[in-house]
């Protein structure tokens, strides 16, 4: 696999997250790529990501063992149509989409289905494009996997080897489960964090108060509303009936929760939150989905000078790297609290250890 050849469509955070995982753990393999943006092909060249950009789709896909189709939802089914009368016969065709019913219905259509594996790499963040791709991002991830019922069980495996070869998690599903699974755990919470940020915009003061103070808690559950919003106006328009059967049951779950709120009923509202909490934490850890594994920690500290420059040179000395630093301003605890987000888990494993032998109270984030 070492000298493979793969060629992606679309060079964005996907995309280029995973021909940047690629040419780390296959250097010699040759990368041919396609994007619209030409600042992200002359990127991924200087970064020697990428050994050939391309300026449209066109023969040089020919040479593919394995060809990524990378665009938004809706902009694959057309590159899909376009580059195949360049697909080898032994080429391994997938996508990145997190919509899968509907590209295996386009490659039906094209007649494609002896080579197509959809594709759909759990894993993704609230920033957008090549700028922001990296190698890790699949690391623990699921990627889960669409063969179609005719391709053959050989390029499947293959397929899969090179998930996992990654240091991705691969998981074998036909695209309707898959459909109803990412509804759920994926795009329904994008649809409600968006709605909450636009309730707290319409419900705000003049003087921008809930916007103020929405920097702890809020912010966090709401991290997601700041994902592309092209990418998730495609997403629900192209899965549309598992979205809707879903959000009706929300809908209903909510307007039970405002009854009994509203008859002050203790009981069924300590229901509510224990079981919620129970099930919450017995979630494995695997980063999954675009509702990408914070590795974070909260820690205790004194609001003195120097506090948190003591804490940051600590963790440098161990070449431990910081991914982002702040301030928590609404807390569950007294005292100040500094929040570490750290870029994996064994980052944050060590980073504990460290800290707690110099006499820190941490706390993990879950």
């Amino acid at each position: 696999m070492n000298h493979a050849t793969f060629g992606f469509i679309g060079l964005g955070l996907i995309g280029g997250s995973i021909a940047r995982a690629i040419r780390k753990h296959y250097p010699d393999a040759v990368i041919f790529a396609y994007d619209i943006s030409q600042d992200a092909l002359d990127a991924a060249t200087r970064d020697k990501v990428v050994d050939v950009a391309l300026p449209e789709i066109g023969p040089a896909f020919r040479d593919c063992n394995y060809l990524f189709l990378c665009a938004p939802v809706q902009k694959n089914d057309e590159n899909l149509r376009l580059v195949q009368k360049y697909l080898s016969p032994d080429c391994i065709l997938t996508d990145v989409g997190s919509v899968k019913c509907e590209i295996h219905e386009v490659v039906r259509e094209a007649g494609l289905d002896h080579c197509f594996v959809g594709g759909h790499p759990m894993a993704g963040s609230e920033r957008v494009g090549y700028v922001n791709s990296k190698a890790v991002l699949l690391e623990n991830a699921y990627y889960i996997l669409t063969p179609t019922e005719t391709v053959a069980p050989e390029k499947t495996e293959r397929m899969r080897e090179l998930v996992q070869s990654l240091g991705a998690i691969p998981l074998i599903l036909d695209c309707e489960q898959h459909d109803y699974v990412t509804a759920a755990v994926s795009h329904l919470p994008h649809v409600i964090a968006a709605s909450l940020v636009n309730l707290v915009r319409d419900s705000d003061s003049p003087d921008g108060l809930m916007k103020m103070i929405a920097a702890g808690g809020f912010k966090d559950i709401t991290r997601i509303a700041s994902s592309s919003a092209v990418m998730w106006q495609q997403i629900c328009l192209t899965n549309r009936e598992n979205i809707q059967s879903l959000l009706c049951a929300y809908i209903h779950s909510l307007e039970t929760i405002r009854d009994e709120i509203s008859a002050g009923d203790g009981d069924k509202l300590y229901t509510l939150f224990d079981s919620a909490r129970s099930y919450r934490e017995s979630f494995i850890n695997a980063s999954s989905g675009p509702i990408k594994r914070s590795y974070a920690l909260n820690i205790d500290i004194n609001d003195e000078p120097g506090a948190i420059a003591t804490i940051a040179t600590i963790l440098a000395l161990q070449q431990i790297n910081i991914k982002n630093i702040g301030i928590v301003h609404n807390r569950e605890y007294e005292g100040g609290i500094l929040r570490l987000e750290l870029y994996d888990e064994d980052s944050v494993i060590r980073a504990k250890e460290i800290l707690e032998s110099k006499s820190y109270n941490v706390h993990s984030v879950k």
